[in-house]
Order: C-alpha cells, then structure tokens, then sequence
C-alpha cells in the first residue's frame, strides 16, 4: 500500500509493504526496512527498529495526526491516492457526514448509539485493523442518525460506520 504522508508539512512517498505487528515499509525509493509495532494500550505504540525501541503518542486532531516520541512532536497528515477523501467533507457545517473505516479492520466497539447528541471529536466506534486499536471521532458536534456497524463485524476502507446530522 503506498501513502503519502505529510511530516510538519514536508511531503513523503511511503510503502507499505507489510502491515504489522512484523512491518516492512520504505521510504519512497530508499531500501526496505522493518520494524515490530506493539500497541500496549489505545494510541500508544512500542516500536522496535534498528535495534532501537521508540514510543510514540499518537493522537487524532481535526487537522490531523499528532505523534509525539521521545519529547518531539509531529503533525502527520496521511493521503491514501487510492481513495478520494476530502478533508472538508463532513468536517463542519450542515447537512449529513458519514463517518468512515480509514482501512479494513474489525469493529471492537460503539460507543455511541441512534439518536445520541456529539460534540465534535468525540468517540464513535472503535475498530482494530493490523492489531492496532483506533477510535473513529466525530468530524462536528451533531446528532447520530445511524450506527451502520456492531461490534464484532468487519469493515472494509471506506465503509460507513456512522451518519452525524
């Protein structure tokens, strides 16, 4: 799977070329590398490289990811150009957002139910994808129309999770 990742604002090609926890990825054309990723708890990563352990804090904002390891922070911003996804689409305003499965994965928990009021942020449903929990948020403050997904199920990239109005 390729990306392209922003790193406080400078652009870069990554490849996946196998998801963890056993992960092998590249830097555009650099040489192949791997790494073991652990998440001992919700956003927080063990990563073992180089013969180097890092841990890293990862945390969803509405501009996008923060990462911080070892005292330094990121702002991560990640593109798939496999899929279409505008980073306006459902972020405010009216009218209906869906909220979708940012990659294939199981759904682990819901956390909210048909007719409950959001605030923007707020956690929705949880889904684990390569051994990796994350909460899927509410693009804005609104009210659920409906919760597409129950635990235990398995979602596809893309699928809808949740409809805010």
């Amino acid at each position: 799977m390729k990306l392209v990742i922003q790193i406080n604002g400078a652009a870069r090609e990554l490849e996946i070329l196998e998801p963890g926890p056993n992960c092998r990825y590249r830097f555009a054309q650099a040489a192949e590398r791997t790494a073991n990723v652990e998440l001992p708890e919700p956003g927080a990563y063990s990563i073992l490289t180089n013969g180097r352990v890092y841990e890293a804090r990862v945390e969803e904002t509405p501009a996008g990811l923060v990462v911080l390891v070892d005292g330094h922070r990121f702002e991560i911003d990640v593109q798939d150009p496999r899929r279409w996804r505008s980073k306006a689409a459902g972020g405010g305003g009216e009218g209906v957002a869906a909220v979708r499965a940012p990659m294939p994965g199981k759904v682990v928990r819901v956390l909210v139910a048909a007719g409950d009021s959001v605030a923007a942020g707020q956690g929705l449903v949880v889904v684990e994808a390569m051994k990796m929990q994350n909460e899927m948020k509410a693009p804005r403050a609104g009210r659920i129309i409906k919760i597409a997904v129950e635990a235990g199920s398995a979602v596809s990239a893309g699928e809808v999770l949740a409809t805010i109005e």
